[in-house]
């Protein structure tokens, strides 16, 4: 997928942000609209269908998070979420409702440009790129990394593509320890160690939904996939 045929929805209802990342993207040869509020939001990602939608957290009529778990229940979608509150919870409320990465205000538009390139690189690796062969068990879990399905104890769990793709990271290397460096070099094709948080918040998400004794943390190092003998 060229950018000139990648679609995205910019909901921002701060009108100078939104028409600065609008124009950037453009330049950028993204196809771009604008959303301002919770409800357009929903119903222009309803019509325009995009390929990856920049979303604020803070939005008049419904938030962010409220967006994305709509968005998400009609048509998964990758999600690079704006937020000005540096806050752990809130962070975290944004992976678990769908969110694929965040950017935390003020930014770079050199930044963002970037981390929706990353973020639609993950998306578009194809299949061919799963590991042969059939569904790999971990303990109560089910990868399917073909299908890209996961399920735990019979029942299938939503996973955002980078938590997907994070856990099939830890699966192939399941036993040793990955730095966070290692994690966000080849799950987020960061060539930098500046995004550790960026790791840690998607590790606390996976483990709200794969249970907290999959990934283990070694401290000062990175993490770990392990089952318990």
């Amino acid at each position: 997928m060229t950018a000139n045929e990648t679609r995205v929805l910019v909901v921002e209802d701060e009108p100078t942000i939104a028409r600065a990342v609008a124009d950037r993207l453009a330049a950028e040869g993204f196809g771009v609209e604008v959303a301002g509020d919770g409800p357009s939001a929903v119903e222009r990602a309803r019509g325009y269908e995009p390929h990856l939608i920049v979303l604020d957290v803070m939005l008049p009529g419904f938030d962010g998070l409220e967006v994305c778990r709509r968005v998400q229940a009609e048509r998964p979608v990758p999600v690079l979420m704006l937020t000005a509150r540096d806050d752990e919870t809130d962070l975290l409320v944004g992976l678990g409702v769908g969110a694929d990465d965040y950017v935390t205000k003020p930014f770079s538009m050199r930044e963002l440009v970037a981390r929706i390139r990353a973020v639609l690189r993950r998306v578009e690796r194809p299949a061919m790129d799963a590991a042969p062969g059939g569904a790999k068990r971990v303990g109560a879990l089910e990868v399917d990394e073909r299908a890209r399905r996961v399920r735990r104890d019979g029942r299938e769990v939503h996973l955002t593509p980078t938590e997907f793709d994070l856990l099939t990271c830890l699966l192939r290397n399941q036993g040793a320890v990955l730095t966070r460096a290692v994690l966000l070099e080849q799950v987020w094709d960061w060539a930098d160690a500046s995004g550790t948080r960026v790791v840690d918040s998607h590790v606390k998400a996976l483990r709200r939904k794969l249970g907290q004794g999959l990934i283990r943390t070694v401290h000062g190092v990175g993490y770990s996939l392990e089952v318990a003998p």
